[in-house]
């Protein structure tokens, strides 16, 4: 049996998103409902591993719903501490410098969850809210380095691509897909959507 994996509310577009129901997910992709819960984010990690959805062994994972709901937090955690090592490993090698859209927590967390490596590409965060550009910076204050990185926070039409976009689709009103459409930006190749 699998590790359970649950997605949040946060599943990632970068990945296909998958939703707890009651199925048997098996090695071919098909999947048997029989009262089981099942998550198939269990493809994320298989194609993080390398691997794809039908080299899978067997029955890929089964459980009852409950311990979805349950170990909702740790497996949280797990899905994003895979999500950001899938981003630095596949998507940031073909990027010199990036920019994240969005100076929130989504954004801020983000940043604090890449390697350093990956945190000195880091060349501005980006977002619409008058109150997080006129504070002008995010510092990592946790951080050990010295001294602590600090990043600029520009309105997203000042930014440079490519973004890292850590901006839910479809809650706010079209106002944030029009704000991206209006850049002319080639999806995979100018921006990454993230959460």
């Amino acid at each position: 049996m699998g590790l359970p994996l649950c997605p949040s509310v946060f599943s990632p577009p970068l990945i296909a998103a998958a939703w707890c129901y009651a199925a048997r997910v098996h090695e071919d992709g098909t999947s048997s409902r029989d009262g089981l819960s099942v998550c198939t984010t269990m493809w994320f990690v298989a194609e993080l591993r390398g691997g794809h959805r039908d080299r899978l062994p067997g029955l890929v994972s089964e459980w009852m719903l409950p311990v979805c709901v349950h170990q909702g937090q740790e497996v949280g955690t797990t899905i994003w501490a895979h999500r950001v090592q899938f981003l630095e490993e596949r998507a940031l090698p073909q990027w010199e410098a990036f920019t994240i859209w969005n100076a929130g927590r989504q954004g801020r967390r983000l940043y604090r969850s890449l390697t350093a490596a990956s945190r000195r590409k880091v060349v501005a965060f980006c977002d619409v809210d008058e109150n997080k550009i006129r504070k002008g910076v995010y510092c990592y204050e946790d951080s050990q380095e010295r001294p602590k990185p600090c990043v600029p926070i520009l309105h997203f039409r000042a930014a440079r691509p490519p973004f890292v976009i850590c901006v839910k689709l479809d809650l706010t009103g079209g106002a944030f897909e029009e704000n991206l459409r209006s850049l002319n930006l080639q999806e995979g190749r100018d921006f990454l959507h993230f959460s």
